[in-house]
Formats: structure tokens, sequence, C-alpha cells
């Protein structure tokens, strides 16, 4: 899926389940929380949880979260960059751009 359609889907759907119309503040929470699951997954991947209460996950079953997670945080930072009119794709190529500037030296 290429990203702009990404974006319009992920719009699209947050938009019918009402999720939109939270603000700026409240969609930076809903991000960090993402991003802590994110977190979490990638704990789990690289070195288990170590938890008797869950069940132990498979490599593929690992990497299949790291997945999941990580397109749960780029859908809420879509929503988060639209309220601003900015695209994932134009955020991309400003990192690429400051990076490149910082780093022209070297």
């Amino acid at each position: 899926m290429q990203m702009a359609k990404a974006e319009q889907w992920t719009k699209d759907f947050y938009e019918k389940r009402g999720w939109t119309a939270y603000g700026p503040f409240i969609r930076i929470g809903f991000l960090m929380e993402e991003a802590g699951e994110l977190a979490r997954a990638v704990r789990a991947y690289e070195i288990g949880r170590d938890r008797p209460d869950e069940k132990d996950a498979t490599q593929a079953e690992r990497r299949q979260e790291l997945i999941e997670e990580m397109g749960d945080v780029l859908g809420n930072l879509a929503i988060l960059a639209d309220k601003y009119g900015i695209t994932l794709e134009d955020a991309m190529k400003a990192h690429q751009e400051k990076l490149i500037k910082r780093f022209e030296t070297e």
C-alpha cells in the first residue's frame, strides 16, 4: 500500500468511528500509548517477556506483533499530522533534508 493511500484509508476509518474528533493533546497521548506498546513488542522480540501468566510466543508471532504495533504508531502519527495539514511523506522528506544538511560536512 502506498503511503498516501494508507494515510487516506486511516483517516477515513478513524472518521467513521469518530476518532478524528479528538484534539491533538488527546491524539498525542494515544500516540505515546502506542509507542509504549511498540516498546513492549520490541522487548518481547529481543529478549522475551518471561511472564508465567502469558503464553510464550514464537518469533513469527512476535514479529507480527511488531508489525501491528508499528502500524498503530503510524496510524496515530498520520492522524496527528493530518490535523496540521502534514503528510507522512512531507515529514519524511523534511527529516531526510534536515539530516543531510546537518551531516553534509562528514
